[in-house]
């Protein structure tokens, strides 16, 4: 799925919406990409002549790619955080570069969802860790 069906899913509008595409293997994995772009509000203070991705953005990037894995649960619904564990930051993440996220669904009980993350960037480890989720009916 692309970009605008992206949209038919999640709340998520720009310049908050950090996933280009995603989609489930046959084994239940999800996979998703985003490109940073040159202009991203989140780089152009962190650092000035030396940019690099917040590591609470890296995370948004793993959570909003994670909704793959509860496309089912979403309609009338919205996807929010109940707890990050876990999460270990390996390499900086620039403009330019293309992220992409492998996301599992550990276990799904009493309307939480359980996921974990990896954000690779060229085949090297990123950021990785464990999110969890709770759908809350939209107002």
């Amino acid at each position: 799925m692309e970009r605008e069906e992206i949209k038919l899913h999640l709340a998520h509008r720009e310049p908050m919406l950090l996933v280009d595409e995603m989609h489930l293997d046959e084994n239940g994995t999800g996979h998703a990409q985003y490109r940073i772009r040159e202009d991203e509000f989140f780089t152009r203070g962190h650092f000035p002549g030396n940019p690099v991705v917040p590591g609470v953005i890296l995370c948004e990037i793993m959570a909003q790619s994670c909704t793959i894995l509860m496309l089912d649960d979403i309609p009338g619904n919205d996807t929010l955080y109940r707890g990050i564990d876990e999460v270990k930051f390996k390499n900086i993440v620039r403009p330019g570069d293309l992220c992409e996220i492998t996301t599992t669904l550990d276990d799904k009980k009493a309307g939480l969802y359980f996921c974990t993350a990896k954000l690779e960037v060229g085949g090297k480890l990123c950021c990785k860790g464990k999110l969890t989720f709770a759908l809350v009916p939209k107002k």
